[in-house]
């Protein structure tokens, strides 16, 4: 994750999260005040904004693209299944998007996929799942060194992919 910190009253740097979703379910508003509680400065996208309904596939696409160019360290979409947002978070160069609805998959996101988006299902994340989610997520401050090869041939492959699509 990068450092996209800006501080706080008393000086104390604070990392930056993009939280959208499509709609407004139980765990969108929890974890705008989780994140924020624990001190990151939340962006908000979408339903989490608007408190109305928006398109998955934009709600992903500009939190994803938020986290592409390192304005937000991090980030979080939410929709019905959390697969929609996942696939179009994904597809917006650099970002790695995971769906994880459960501690241990968001755990293993971070630590052998460096994932960079959490994405989550607004139907099946309750606000206490989420916070379980979260902490694990946040748990892992690198990825696993092991990992770290395979890691670079994802960004290796998409290079390739772009350039195939180009000839």
């Amino acid at each position: 994750m990068t450092n996209n910190a800006k501080h706080n009253k008393i000086g104390v740097s604070m990392v930056k999260v993009a939280v959208g979703s499509d709609d407004v379910y139980p765990a969108v508003e929890f974890i705008v005040k989780y994140l924020s509680e624990k001190g990151y400065e939340v962006i908000k996208y979408g339903a989490a904004s608007s408190r109305k309904l928006e398109p998955w596939p934009i709600v992903a696409r500009d939190v994803a693209r938020a986290v592409a160019k390192k304005q937000v360290d991090w980030g979080i979409v939410i929709c019905y299944t959390g697969t929609g947002v996942s696939i179009v978070a994904n597809k917006i160069r650099g970002v790695r998007a995971a769906l994880c609805n459960d501690a241990e998959t968001a755990r293993g996101a971070r630590l052998w996929n460096d994932a960079n988006v959490l994405a989550l299902s607004g139907r099946l994340v309750t606000p206490y799942l989420a916070r379980e989610i979260i902490d694990a997520w946040l748990s892992v401050s690198q990825p696993d060194q092991s990992e770290i090869e395979n890691i670079k041939l994802v960004a290796i492959i998409e290079e390739e992919e772009l350039k195939s699509q180009h000839t």
